[in-house]
């Protein structure tokens, strides 16, 4: 074996090593970019009967009604999470969600029991924010 292959020898496991380092911080480095995902409903979304499962993947989010506060339950945990109602107008409003018993229950209050009262149909719309990944939804429920 000439001296090349013996440098090689020994040279080849510490490139492996420091690129399969180096290959860690860049994934780690991409994965903390800001992403768009788009949160789709498996059906029809009933959100004062029991809720509406929006859905990317295996992640998951149900957005539900419980006794005047919208609570958003989710399959992973959040890092913040905005509802939006939108009126006839396409003028929105925020709810901020607050935390509620850990990072995969928010709630707020949102007054769509009464809007219930005016319209059979009203669109919301879902910003769940999770490790600079946003996942927004826009959808329509049936009040």
């Amino acid at each position: 074996m000439n001296k090349h292959t013996k440098v090689a020898v020994l040279v080849a496991p510490l490139l492996a090593v420091f690129g399969y380092i180096a290959s860690d911080y860049f994934i780690e480095n991409d994965a903390d970019k800001n992403k768009l995902i788009t949160l789709i409903p498996e059906s029809s979304c009933e959100v004062l009967a029991g809720g509406c499962v929006l859905t990317s993947g295996d992640f998951k989010v149900n957005v539900f009604d419980k006794n005047g506060s919208t609570v958003v339950n989710s399959t992973f945990p959040l890092d913040e999470a905005v509802l939006f109602l939108v009126n006839e107008d396409n003028t929105s409003t925020a709810y901020p969600l607050t935390q509620v018993q850990s990072n995969y229950y928010w709630q707020t209050q949102t007054p769509l029991r009464e809007l219930a009262n005016t319209s059979a149909s009203y669109k919301l719309r879902l910003i769940a924010s999770i490790k600079g990944g946003d996942y927004i939804s826009e959808f329509e429920t049936l009040l």
